[in-house]
């Protein structure tokens, strides 16, 4: 008979139900058009407020820019591209890597954290991009930061990172 360690039973009553997860809307953009993804926040940690929301631009979106939120200050963390991408006949080789709202959303509320990016050809139609989120509370931090590995469900982990799928290219676009 398996006994489970107690520390691991209490960690699986906290997990968070899956309707709790920071999600991105919409669910899917076409590749290499522009989207505005609003990642939505609908419970603090275990009842306190989310006073900080950081989020992870991967690699392959570009051209981010974030939208300010009343009340909230906003960081944006650039840095070199690991490779370089086309984005309206320009090369671009450096960008918004990580995007950062201080402010305070109490335990009770709901919110959603938007910003606009590019995606660009280095995810193929039929991908998922993921979008790494730390959530940072007054003595708590929920990190919605796993990425599902080939042939995994996103439902079956605990944290997922909010992910975007990338639909074929529109048409006309170009």
């Amino acid at each position: 008979m398996k006994t489970v360690p107690t520390a691991f039973a209490a960690l699986a009553l906290l997990a968070p139900a899956a309707s709790a997860h920071v999600n991105i809307t919409p669910s899917e953009a076409p590749q290499g058009a522009t989207f505005v993804g609003a990642l939505g926040v609908g419970h603090g940690c275990d009842g306190e407020s989310t006073l900080k929301l950081r989020v992870q631009i991967p690699e392959g979106v570009i051209a981010v820019k974030p939208t300010p939120k009343p009340g909230w200050d906003l960081e944006i963390v650039t840095g070199a591209f690991e490779k370089s991408y086309e984005h309206h006949g320009a090369t671009v080789s450096e960008g918004v890597k990580e995007l950062i709202w201080t402010g305070e959303l109490p335990d009770a509320y709901f919110d959603t954290f938007s910003f606009r990016g590019a995606l660009t050809d280095a995810f193929p139609a039929g991908s998922t991009v993921y979008f790494p989120v730390v959530q940072e509370c007054a003595t708590a931090a929920r990190r919605w930061v796993e990425i599902p590995a080939e042939g995994q469900n996103a439902h079956d982990l605990d944290a997922p990172a909010a992910g975007l799928k990338v639909t074929a290219p529109g048409h006309g676009h170009h």
